[in-house]
C-alpha cells in the first residue's frame, strides 16, 4: 500500500505543481458557467426585443370576427387592397412587415353556408405569408394560425377539452427541472470526463515514455501491478475532481440559461441522489482512465497516443448523446451492463429523478469490473519490455 501511495503522491505533485494542468481542470467549468450565462442573457434579450416589437398584420378582406381576436393579442392590422399584395410580400421578405393574410371575399357568409358533407368544392381558403427567419414574423404567424384554428373549431364544436381547467399539466416544477437537466448533463459529463481523463492519462504514461522517465519507475523495487494501481487511482481522482467541477458549474449555470428561473437548480436533488451520481462518475472515470492508459501504453509519444484515442472519444460522445433519445430511462437491467452506455443511463435516471437503485448498482459494479480488466491488461503491458521500451 505504501508503494501505491508513493505513486499517487508523485502524480498529485506533478499535477498540482503545474499551473497549466490546474488551469486545464478549472477552465472548462468556468467556461461552461460563463457560456450558459451569456446564452441566457442573449436569449432573454431576444425575448425582450420580441415583446417590445410592434407586430403588424397586413390583411385583405379580413372579417370583423377574426379582426377582433387578432387585435386582442396586440397585433396591429393594416387593411390593404389586392393590388398591394405583391409589394407587401416584398416588405415581408425585407423583414419590414411580419404577416400577410388574404381572406376570400365574403368569408363569413361562405363559412356559414359551407357544409363538409354536401360540399362539392374545397372549403374557403386563407393565405398566410410570413418570414420564418424573422422571430417576430414567425411568432405572429403562429398566433394567427392558433386564432384561425379556434375559429374553425367554433363552427363544429361537438365537445370541449379541459374547459375552465387552467392547471391541466400535473408535472411539478421539480419534474420539469429534472427533465431539463437530464437532457443536458449525461452527454456533457461523459464528454468532459473523457477529455479530462485523456489529458491526464496520455501525459502520465505516453509522456513519461517519450521523456524516458518511465524506465526509472520500471527498474524501481515497485511491483508493476502497484505502479498501475497507483497511476489509475491518481488519474481517476483528478479526473473525478474535474468532472465534479463541471457538473457543479453546469447545474448552477442552468438558472442563468433559463433566464433566471429559480426552479431549475441543484436543490431538487437529495444527498442520496448525489451519492449515487458520485458512485457512477467514479466508476466511469476508472474505466475511462484504464482504457486511455492502455492506448497510451501502446503508443510511443503523446501525439501518437492522442491520435489513437480520438476514435474512442467519438464513441464516448455518441454514447453520451444516446441518453437524450430512446423515450426516457431504460428499465432493462441487462442494458446497464453495457460499458459506458450503462453509465449514461444511470446518470440520466438520477438526473431525471427516475431511477432504480438496483440498476445503479449494476452499472457501477459492472463498470468497476471492466476497469479491473483494463487494469489487468495495463499491468501486462507494463510487464512487457517491448511495449514499454519500443522506439
Amino acid at each position: 500500500m505504501r508503494n501505491i501511495w508513493a505513486i499517487i503522491s508523485k502524480e498529485f505533485a506533478r499535477f498540482f505543481t503545474d499551473k497549466r494542468m490546474i488551469a486545464g481542470m478549472i477552465l472548462p467549468a468556468v467556461l461552461i458557467y460563463v457560456l450558459y450565462s451569456l446564452m441566457g442573457i442573449a436569449f432573454g434579450a431576444t425575448l425582450e426585443d420580441d415583446d417590445e416589437h410592434d407586430r403588424w398584420l397586413y390583411a385583405v378582406n379580413i372579417p370583423v370576427s377574426i379582426e377582433n381576436k387578432v387585435t386582442a393579442l396586440g397585433i396591429d392590422i393594416m387593411h390593404i387592397q389586392e393590388h398591394e399584395i405583391e409589394s407587401v410580400k416584398g416588405l415581408i421578405v425585407d423583414r419590414e412587415i411580419d404577416l400577410l393574410a388574404i381572406f376570400p371575399e365574403g368569408f363569413d357568409e361562405a363559412i356559414e353556408v359551407f357544409d363538409v358533407q354536401t360540399a362539392t368544392g374545397p372549403a374557403p381558403n386563407i393565405e398566410l405569408y410570413f418570414n420564418s427567419a424573422e422571430p417576430t414574423s414567425h411568432s405572429a404567424y403562429i398566433a394567427m394560425v392558433a386564432i384561425l384554428n379556434d375559429f374553425e373549431a367554433s363552427f363544429t364544436n361537438k365537445f370541449d377539452v379541459n374547459r375552465d381547467k387552467l392547471d391541466a399539466d400535473l408535472a411539478t416544477d421539480e419534474d420539469i427541472s429534472a427533465m431539463i437537466i437530464a437532457s443536458l448533463m449525461p452527454m456533457l459529463l461523459m464528454t468532459l470526463l473523457f477529455s479530462g481523463c485523456m489529458g491526464l492519462a496520455l501525459e502520465s504514461i505516453a509522456g513519461e515514455k517519450e521523456r524516458g522517465t518511465i524506465a526509472t519507475l520500471l527498474v524501481s523495487p515497485l511491483k508493476r501491478s502497484q505502479l498501475v494501481i497507483g497511476k489509475i487511482l491518481s488519474l481517476a481522482t483528478l479526473s473525478f475532481l474535474s468532472g465534479a467541477l463541471v457538473m457543479v458549474a453546469t447545474i448552477f449555470a442552468l438558472p442563468q440559461l433559463m433566464g433566471g428561473d429559480d426552479v431549475v437548480g441543484a436543490n431538487i436533488y437529495s444527498l442520496t441522489d448525489y451519492l449515487y451520481l458520485g458512485l457512477i462518475i467514479l466508476t466511469t472515470v476508472l474505466l475511462m482512465v484504464a482504457m486511455i492508459s492502455i492506448i497510451s501504453a501502446l503508443s510511443k509519444t503523446v501525439k501518437e497516443a492522442g491520435m489513437a484515442v480520438t476514435p474512442l472519444m467519438f464513441v464516448v460522445m455518441l454514447v453520451g448523446v444516446s441518453g437524450m433519445f430512446g423515450g426516457g430511462v431504460v428499465d432493462n437491467p441487462l442494458l446497464y451492463i453495457i460499458p459506458l452506455y450503462g453509465s449514461v443511463q444511470a446518470m440520466s435516471g438520477i438526473f431525471a429523478l427516475d431511477y432504480s437503485v438496483t440498476n445503479i448498482l449494476i452499472a457501477s459494479i459492472s463498470t468497476f469490473f471492466y476497469a479491473c480488466i483494463g487494469g489487468f491488461v495495463l499491468t501486462r503491458l507494463f510487464n512487457s519490455e517491448k511495449a514499454m521500451f519500443s522506439k
